[in-house]
């Protein structure tokens, strides 16, 4: 690279042709017509150093003048109702109320057993009892059917609310 820089200085200077109806004057035209010669991108002497961040003043509280919200405070950010929530500890408390009546309604022996004895007294408790758990199984799984219900519910409306 260096070799080459220093063939380009050898050269003698061509003199510059110009086109036809062109003038020596015409091109120094653009020199005299400019309104500023350019600036460096550096930092300007005249306005001196700028003063520190911490110095500068803080900005002014409230809305600016003339504007339709003068005079009022922004908006508080409304509380988020949690009507999700209470909703399914609502379902949680009457399904666990429905197992403990289920539960508790297979208890003692049931009246169509009061006239039996022996091993007829035991076969229809032992009925009875595999009733109940039947039927609190079935309330369990309703239960669990529900929760997951409103789990996907709750997924696809926080997904959908997410994007708005």
């Amino acid at each position: 690279m260096r070799e080459f820089i220093l063939a380009n200085e050898r050269e003698p200077q061509r003199k510059r042709t110009m086109k036809p109806g062109s003038t020596e004057e015409g091109r120094d035209m653009g020199k005299q017509h400019r309104a500023q010669e350019p600036q460096s991108w550096g930092p300007r002497n005249s306005q001196g150093s700028a003063p520190p961040p911490n110095a500068w003043p803080a900005p002014p509280q409230g809305s600016p003048p003339h504007s339709p919200y003068q005079g009022e405070t922004t908006p508080r950010p409304k509380k988020r109702r949690r009507v999700f929530l209470w909703l399914f500890l609502a379902v949680q408390i009457l399904f666990l109320i429905g197992v403990i009546m289920g539960a508790s309604s297979g208890s003692g022996t049931p009246e169509e057993c009061r006239d039996l004895t022996g091993d007829a007294l035991k076969l229809c408790n032992d009925a009875n009892d595999v009733g109940t758990t039947i039927g609190v199984g079935l309330i369990i799984g309703l239960w669990a059917a529900v929760d997951v219900i409103l789990g996907f519910t709750y997924v696809v409306y926080r997904l959908a609310s997410r994007r708005t």
